[in-house]
């Protein structure tokens, strides 16, 4: 996390007004609440899990947020994409959450950025990063946010969700990656998006719920129940599994240094 002893980590009577209900649970004091203040997050994909994780996150009162999403508004993103209307349609899908953002919880930083995550500009966009929130909806952008995690030493939450089916795992600097889940010779099907298989408008929801609620777990509290594990959720049954995994001790992207 941010060095605490060279920022003012103290929260204002406002955002202890704000933030009340959190503070009053016994796992969660007023110290977790203040981790959160000085964590900063980045959000990669504004889409139906981005715009509801994020949300969820701003209330809660995580300290920094930057979105980064270079789509724009389109009417089929209304049906599952909370923080938009008909009225946003054709603007910058990052810079449109962003707002909503500020105006839900004015005693935190937004920054939004309306370009694709690419291999020339990542190490600037994770620089300074406690946390990586990956909600992308293809397979080359998540290998390489997986990638660059690792390389950085930062911890990685990422979700997904087609269908009335979702996943979810993290990645921490010591343990089994994405590569290591799904060796990207075995996955390189870009068709598996909502905008070729379908997706129904609550499994975002469920997901992006799950993936902030992890995020505040590790943030405030510095717990990670989802570390080297799948998380495996049927939305038609209403099932949930959680999969143990390895590391692959030939990946070639957590295993290369060791």
């Amino acid at each position: 996390m941010t060095d605490t002893q060279s920022l003012d980590f103290s929260l204002t009577d406002d955002e202890l007004h704000l933030y009340s209900r959190q503070v009053l649970l016994a796992d969660w004091d007023i110290e977790a609440q203040e981790k959160l203040k000085l964590s900063n997050i980045l959000i990669v994909g504004c889409g139906g899990l981005g715009c509801s994780s994020a949300e969820y996150l701003a209330r809660a009162g995580v300290g920094k947020i930057t979105l980064l999403d270079a789509d724009v508004i389109e009417v089929s993103n209304l049906q599952r994409q909370i923080a938009f209307g008909p009225q946003h349609v054709g603007f910058y899908k990052a810079e449109v959450l962003a707002e909503r953002l500020r105006q839900i919880n004015p005693h935190i930083e937004i920054q939004c950025h309306t370009v694709k995550l690419q291999e020339e500009n990542i190490e600037h966009f994770f620089a300074g990063q406690d946390l990586i929130l990956d909600g992308c909806d293809n397979f080359s952008t998540r290998y390489l946010v997986n990638q660059h995690c690792v390389a950085q030493g930062i911890a990685l939450i990422s979700a997904s969700a087609i269908a009335l089916q979702g996943q979810m795992f993290m990645v921490m600097p010591d343990s089994a990656c994405y590569q290591c889940l799904f060796p990207k010779q075995q996955l390189s099907d870009e068709g598996l998006r909502c905008a070729d298989s379908g997706v129904l408008a609550t499994t975002p929801a469920v997901m992006a719920s799950l993936q902030a609620h992890h995020a505040l777990l590790y943030l405030g509290l510095g717990l990670t129940p989802l570390k080297q594990k799948l998380l495996l959720w049927d939305g038609r049954t209403l099932q949930q599994r959680i999969l143990d995994f390895q590391a692959d001790p030939d990946c070639p992207v957590c295993q290369q240094s060791l």
